[in-house]
């Protein structure tokens, strides 16, 4: 088995997920499950980020003129149902599902047709960018898949291919583009004005509001940007990575 992974970068105005997405860089959604038939397609996707980007991401999600993944640009007359599976401060999981008619199609659905069934899909959003990854067989065809692709994307999506390569189940798609484990800019700039104000000092000099309204953004944004900067501290010290606040990593 071997995997190809690529990436869907959405111009502006083609994709109210991405567009959502490029307005809040620390947010991110990463696929539960995403199954096809030649019929119809279904997924469940896992959105993290500030309360008001998942406030903006469910509205997407809803809105009636998009569809999971669908690649149709003027409307394509598909039937589509949306429910919100789970809901938090920071988190939002929502399954989707359509019903194909003759106008539509999908990255599942060109992978299907011409890569034949047993494939299995991963994806991972962030800004404007899709990264896909599929899992097929070692003759699959994919000079085929991406010609058609091409033609199915035309002008809404860049396309770029990152690799294909036997299976890695210890891959994430998360840090594909860069490799790295650096912080945000954004996560970074709230740990260091947490640090300088006296956030983390026993007992504290500032509460998580005061700060919020000296860095003059909402407390729910402010609050999410620690817990996620204090979640990959605490896993890169447990792995033995010392470098993730140099500068040089930023």
């Amino acid at each position: 088995m071997r995997e190809l992974v690529f990436t869907l970068e959405y111009e502006p105005g083609m994709n109210p997920v991405a567009d959502v997405l490029e307005e809040s860089p620390e947010a991110s959604v990463r696929s539960l499950a995403c199954h096809v038939t030649p019929e119809s397609l279904w997924r469940v996707d896992r959105a993290q980020g500030p309360e008001e980007t998942l406030a903006a991401l469910e509205a997407a999600y809803a809105d009636s003129g998009f569809f999971a993944d669908c690649l149709v640009r003027d409307g394509c007359g598909a039937a589509c149902e949306t429910q919100v599976l789970d809901r938090s401060s920071d988190t939002l999981v929502v399954y989707t599902y359509w019903d194909r008619t003759a106008d539509c199609t999908s990255v599942p659905h060109v992978a299907l047709d011409t890569l034949g069934r047993g494939l299995l899909f991963e994806t991972y959003r962030e800004g404007r960018r899709h990264r896909w990854r599929i899992v097929l067989s070692d003759d699959a065809p994919i000079h085929r898949f991406f010609e058609a692709l091409g033609t199915e994307v035309g002008e809404c999506a860049g396309i770029e291919m990152l690799r294909l390569t036997d299976v890695d189940p210890n891959r994430s798609l998360e840090g594909e583009t860069d490799g790295d484990t650096a912080l945000p800019p954004e996560q970074r700039a709230a740990l260091e004005a947490a640090v300088d104000h006296g956030y983390y000092e026993t007992p504290r000099a500032i509460d998580l509001s005061e700060l919020a309204a000296r860095l003059e953004v909402p407390r729910s944004t402010l609050s999410y940007r620690l817990r996620r900067a204090e979640a990959t501290l605490a896993t890169t010290a447990v792995s033995g990575d010392s470098a993730i606040l140099s500068p040089e990593s930023v």
